[in-house]
């Protein structure tokens, strides 16, 4: 399929830039097993789930990984970590980073943490070394003191408060960017869910540069995913395995995490029940299109993505493309903020949730 069909015009000014508050307070497009749409807000999420279902977050937390640092020449660099390889290592991104080949050494906050860069990685990645007088754990320490939380290159607004850029249950620290469909709950929408009897499950996906890069091919089945790490619980496969009604993913990268260990199941046992994921950790690069069989999540709450990017194709193999580009077009219509800080869209699946009239 070609890369314009998941295209859309996005004017600048519909890019949400500051998180409302509270954060309940953004609105929810609902697209309807039926092709129905309905303009709520998401205070009224809990209205579409039932006692039986269970949703499904994925509770990475985002590193302060912008750094700001210097080459030897004194030319300034910006370094976005990616991916933790081991004590004081990381993957990362480098801006400018086209002349920073293995050997260079940069330096930050006043000279107590240094990087050399011992190798390059996939996609323009580089292999950062960090080190400190008192060795890789200090070197971390002193990257989470000197580090920045890397809001997207379109949100040009000042963050007051990063745990804004955090969702509520974030635990496992590991992003370079938010899981931001989990950005809309509240406390007041928990407890409206637990009231419900619906279930709640966690995962972790460490959102890394598969996420956030842009599809540059034509033909987006000549697009190559980065590999990211995720990790399903014991207790989460259990609650999938125990799920009387629908298993509802919360964001793309929940999405992702679920259908990796469906996969990864598939491939172990063959044959074997719906919804059953395998409890564990490991990369994937799982890049879903449209024809991809679902099967573990029946429904998706999502926020609404970049014009042709891997997000947008997920959510088009999700619902159809021509139902998201049609709601795409509505949310536009109806005053709808977009991308990270911006509204929801509740895709219901083939199977309706329920709704309280």
């Amino acid at each position: 399929m070609r890369l314009e069909l998941f295209d859309y015009p996005l004017p600048p000014e519909r890019i949400a830039q500051t998180p409302l508050d509270p954060r309940d307070a953004s609105r929810l497009l609902v697209v309807r097993s039926d092709g129905r749409r309905e303009h709520r807000r998401f205070l009224d999420f809990p209205d579409y789930l039932r006692s039986g279902d269970l949703l499904v977050f994925n509770d990475t937390r985002v590193l302060p990984a912008r750094l700001l640092g210097r080459k030897e020449t004194g030319a300034r660099v910006e370094v976005l970590l990616l991916q933790r390889r081991a004590a004081g290592c990381w993957e990362g991104l480098a801006y400018p980073g086209r002349r920073l080949a293995p050997g260079a050494i940069v330096h930050f906050g006043e000279g107590e943490l240094t990087a050399e860069v011992v190798d390059r990685g996939e996609e323009g990645t580089r292999i950062f070394q960090f080190r400190a007088e008192d060795g890789p754990e200090a070197a971390d320490e002193i990257l989470h003191r000197l580090g920045q939380v890397p809001l997207p290159p379109y949100i040009h607004e000042r963050l007051d408060d990063p745990e804004r850029y955090q969702t509520l249950y974030a635990r496992d620290e590991g992003s370079a960017a938010a899981p931001t469909a989990g950005l809309h709950f509240t406390e007041r929408v928990f407890a409206a869910l637990r009231e419900k009897g619906v279930g709640l499950a966690y995962v972790t996906l460490h959102v890394g540069i598969a996420t956030f890069r842009p599809i540059k091919t034509e033909s987006i089945a000549e697009h190559q995913m980065h590999a990211e790490w995720y990790s399903v619980p014991e207790a989460t496969a259990s609650a999938i395995a125990a799920c009387s009604g629908r298993v509802v993913a919360v964001g793309t990268t929940t999405v992702r995490c679920l259908e990796s260990a469906a996969v990864a199941a598939d491939a172990e046992s063959g044959p074997r029940p719906a919804k059953q994921v395998r409890a564990g950790s490991a990369q994937t690069r799982l890049y879903i299109t449209p024809g991809y069989r679902f099967q573990v999540v029946d429904s998706l709450l999502t926020n609404f993505h970049m014009p042709r990017s891997s997000l947008m194709v997920l959510v088009s193999a999700f619902a159809g493309v021509e139902t998201i580009q049609s709601a795409y077009q509505e949310a536009l219509e109806n005053g709808y903020r977009f991308l990270s800080f911006g509204d929801a869209m509740l895709l219901e699946g083939s199977q309706p949730l329920s709704h309280q009239e």
